[in-house]
């Protein structure tokens, strides 16, 4: 059966919300995406969100150089949610660190977990 992104469950904005994880299981991001970026991340096995502030497409990596090339697009048990498996090339997150995921909260304090990549 032809899988069709407009099948998923997005919210009243048409967005779904999808988790990059990298292939070690680490979870990297999460972002946007609506039914086109789905359909042109599984057309082009790179990573392409929805930037609600911009309101525009963004394909990870297209300026910084730290690409996401897609392994494999899984949907959860709702439809309403998305996790993809990527490949990445350098840091996710906009900060430099590897992950977006890089602050705990432990005791009741904020814990850094991780540097900025150099």
């Amino acid at each position: 059966m032809r899988f069709d992104p407009g099948s998923l469950k997005y919210d009243d904005k048409g967005l779904i919300p999808a988790i990059a994880q990298d292939e070690g299981g680490a979870v990297l991001m999460m972002a946007w995406m609506n039914a086109e970026a789905v359909a042109k991340t599984l057309e082009t096995g790179r990573v392409t969100y929805w930037s609600r502030s911009r309101q525009s497409f963004w394909i990870k990596g297209e300026t910084s150089g730290h690409v996401q090339e897609l392994i494999d697009m899984r949907v959860d048990c709702d439809s309403d949610c998305l996790l993809m498996i990527v490949r990445q090339e350098g840091p996710a997150c906009h900060t430099n660190r590897r992950s977006c995921f890089y602050t705990a909260i432990r005791d009741g304090e904020e814990v850094e977990l991780m540097a900025p990549m150099v």
